[in-house]
């Protein structure tokens, strides 16, 4: 068993161990409320799926608390709720997530259902097929929101053959196609220990925590198989214009820029001592704060520009999501469609202005105050605390992340925001969804 602490003066401090079966386990001890909150990751999620399994782990994650076997899916709710306590599995691009939470005296028999799902879970044919129904609607339903639309298109010129061009929900041709046995490989490959992070937070003792789990999947084993090496195709610089013409009240308008990933790709290929500082992509904190100037909030540099003075947007936004492999920085907004072409070069032009204008001092300060903020207001309560420090674990970036990147934040200065700007801000991908006139008409100017 391998164990580190993070620094005692940080309130609470974080201990990490790795269980002799491989299970990496994350205890926050956090008394202030009679809770645990308990997050567990896997490795896995929509980048390990072949694009003919598009959808399957969202699938799983919605099948996977629906029986075990020895428990229907009613006994698994009725127990939960006899508890007062809550159950709840998702499915993202980078990993795949089971959440739990209950009071502290609760946990020990929550911790006993939850092993149990994730050892043994039953995939009943009727649920796999109830489930598959729901998400075929789900996606349809996406279908006739222009923003969804709007993005499916942009992610899918931007990143071609690589997995995170699908939606999570995968697509309606290879929803249909999944079987119970998809599933269940699915499950076989991915849901062992050693791909495991436990992450909890509450008013409980570590040597508390650290029994129980042992308890409860110390005797779970790796098998003899080592974890699967995941091969993706490149993503290539491609700049593209797509529009859709569609019956809506506005337009909607995307620029998508290829951007780094949170690790830098040495890092990413061969990870560190976790509880060491990461080595993050050169500008990942740099595109953080862009983000945050561009368009965070209603006092962001889009929504004041765009929205407030020039009365081009109903939305306006920006973001840069943190991902494993590489990432995008999408502006967007939708407009009025007599507005589209004017709106387009209002949003290109306010992206632009980085490159050739030094951010001011005070604008760089605010934007700085937004995201350190923002870092410290998502982490109060135990499901944040749990779920922030398992999901820096999951991204293989450690738990200390958090200090290292505040630190990087408050580093940044103007000329490298000019710098990302020209490195990764340049070559826009655009995607437009709207009412035929708009469309013909951006078609025409381009």
């Amino acid at each position: 068993m391998q164990f580190a602490t993070t620094d005692a003066q940080q309130a609470p401090p974080i201990h990490r161990l790795t269980l002799d079966n491989g299970i990496t386990l994350l205890v926050i001890e956090n008394p202030t409320a009679d809770i645990i909150a308990t997050r567990i990751f896997l490795r896995a999620g929509s980048r390990w799926e072949a694009p003919p399994q598009a959808g399957l782990s969202h699938l799983v994650s919605a099948v996977l608390t629906k029986g075990t076997e020895t428990l229907s899916s009613l006994a698994i709710a009725e127990q939960v709720e006899a508890l007062g306590a809550s159950l709840s599995t998702d499915a993202t691009t980078d990993y795949f997530l089971i959440s739990m939470k209950c009071v502290s005296p609760d946990f020990e028999e929550m911790l006993h259902l939850v092993g149990e799902i994730l050892r043994s879970p039953s995939f009943p044919e009727a649920e796999v097929e109830l489930e598959r129904r729901v998400t075929l609607q789900a996606i349809r339903s996406q279908q006739e929101q222009p923003f969804t639309v709007a993005f499916d298109q942009l992610r899918k010129s931007m990143y071609g053959e690589h997995p995170y061009a699908l939606s999570g929900l995968g697509t309606e041709a290879t929803v249909t196609q999944l079987a119970r046995a998809d599933l269940q490989a699915y499950h076989q490959t991915h849901f062992r220990p050693d791909n495991l992070i436990i992450s909890l937070s509450g008013r409980i003792q570590v040597d508390r925590a650290i029994a129980l789990v042992e308890q409860v999947l110390g005797d779970w084993h790796p098998p003899a198989s080592p974890l699967p090496v995941l091969q993706l195709p490149p993503v290539e610089l491609r700049p593209s214009r797509h529009a859709i013409a569609q019956d809506t009240q506005q337009s909607i308008l995307m620029l998508g820029y290829l951007a780094p990933a949170v690790l830098a790709p040495t890092q990413a290929a061969s990870p560190k001592d976790p509880t060491q500082p990461p080595t993050l992509a050169a500008d990942y904190a740099v595109l953080k704060l862009i983000n945050s100037y561009l368009g965070n909030g209603l006092s962001s540099r889009l929504f004041v520009e765009l929205r407030e003075k020039r009365g081009l947007a109903y939305e306006v936004s920006a973001f840069y999501t943190t991902r494993l492999d590489v990432s995008q920085f999408v502006a967007y907004m939708g407009t009025a469609p007599e507005n589209t072409a004017i709106a387009l070069e209002g949003l290109q032009a306010e992206i632009d202005r980085l490159q050739t204008t030094p951010l001011p001092a005070e604008d760089l300060q605010a934007a700085k105050n937004k995201v350190l903020g923002q870092y410290a207001l998502g982490k109060q309560t135990n499901a944040q605390i749990a779920q922030t420090y398992g999901w820096y674990e999951a991204l293989g970036v450690g738990i200390t992340f958090d200090s290292y990147f505040q630190n990087q934040i408050a580093n940044v200065t103007a000329d490298q925001i000019q710098a990302a700007a020209v490195q990764y801000l340049t070559t826009p991908y655009l995607s437009l969804v709207g009412p035929a006139r708009a469309v013909h008409e951006l078609v025409e100017l381009a």
